[in-house]
């Protein structure tokens, strides 16, 4: 082998020492060539779309996945409560089992979207509105349930006479439906928004259903960063308020101070899982700066981005306080061991 020729197979290009004679076949070669082209491509876009499918079948079977791990693990709770009746008459546990079924509601239509967006990429408008506003309500109702239950927590410590006068069962049903009814105003917002600044003929159309896609306009955003501060803002406030009161009571109290230091553990903890539920505010800003530092991983970015954000906190926020609570462990501990548990309830008055 001569040097030109160990030259070329490490992918250098040889220099002929004399001109090339016309070749007849010139033109035969480079239709081969054309077609060999051809087929690369074809097999190279055939690649690239399998891999996409693969892709996006991995990440919606991941997110059904993990929506489904994450409800079953919270059904355990409510089935507990539901199974157990000493929890009816304690407006603690009735807010804890309503802030569970929520993230769970949350769960079940946030993955159902993700979806969607898959297999339905053109659904109609007033059925994804409707998705939309569900979602957006039931992603509101949990840090407003985790400051009501902030709340009952400083009545039971700070005004322990009058616990049973203020925070009875008819009136914990009334809180959880203004935390309804207050969550679901975002929501209604964004329709009347849409309603102004759209035309009534656009409620006939098929559209991604996205909240980016259906709610594009400045107004929208301007509204979504208004009503995120203004909650955030009122859930801390009532959070930092109560950890205050209860902080001065535990160290006025002379007697029952390891009630007093139970419930300022418990207020810490509500702020932990406020600080998971207000992950998913900051996912925008996490996709856009990691989006554009690596622009190739931005939609693998974007969904692990989801799944940290979004679905874990609503697995973490309920099983975290309903481990800890030893009483509510205790009948759960004792409904899946198959063991009965003999409780003594008294019938309080409502």
């Amino acid at each position: 082998m001569d040097f030109r020729t160990l030259w070329t197979s490490f992918g250098g290009k040889a220099r002929p020492t004399k001109r090339p004679r016309k070749s007849t076949f010139t033109h035969k070669s480079h239709r081969t060539s054309c077609q060999c082209k051809s087929t690369m491509n074809s097999t190279l876009f055939q690649y690239t779309a399998e891999d996409r499918y693969a892709e996006a079948f991995a990440k919606n079977f991941t997110t059904v996945l993990v929506g489904i791990i994450i409800n079953c693990i919270n059904g355990l709770f409510v089935c507990t409560f539901f199974k157990s009746s000493i929890f009816y008459n304690d407006p603690r546990y009735i807010l804890y089992i309503h802030m569970v079924i929520s993230d769970m509601l949350m769960v079940f239509f946030s993955v159902s979207l993700i979806v969607m967006a898959y297999a339905w990429p053109k659904v109609p408008l007033p059925f994804c509105v409707i998705l939309l506003i569900i979602t957006s309500t039931t992603h509101k109702n949990t840090p407003l349930t985790l400051a009501g239950m902030a709340v009952e927590r400083y009545v039971a410590i700070c005004k322990p006479l009058h616990h049973h006068q203020i925070c009875t069962v008819r009136r914990t049903y009334i809180l959880i439906s203004l935390i309804w009814g207050v969550g679901v105003l975002p929501g209604l917002a964004d329709l009347i928004l849409l309603l102004i600044v759209r035309p009534i003929s656009i409620f006939t159309t098929s559209i991604l259903c996205s909240t980016s896609a259906v709610y594009s306009t400045p107004y929208h955003e301007d509204q979504s960063k208004v009503t995120h501060g203004l909650y955030t803002s009122v859930v801390w406030l009532i959070l930092v308020f109560t950890y205050y009161q209860v902080l001065i009571a535990a160290r006025r109290a002379s007697a029952d101070k390891s009630s007093a230091k139970k419930a300022q553990n418990t207020i810490l903890l509500h702020g932990a899982q406020l600080l998971l539920c207000m992950l998913s505010n900051i996912t925008p800003v996490i996709d856009k700066i990691y989006g554009q530092l690596v622009p190739t991983l931005r939609s693998k970015i974007t969904f692990f981005n989801y799944l940290l954000t979004n679905l874990l906190p609503r697995l973490l926020s309920p099983l975290i306080y309903g481990v800890r609570d030893k009483q509510f462990f205790k009948y759960m501990k004792g409904l899946f061991s198959c063991r009965q548990i003999n409780a003594k309830i008294e019938s309080t008055r409502q």
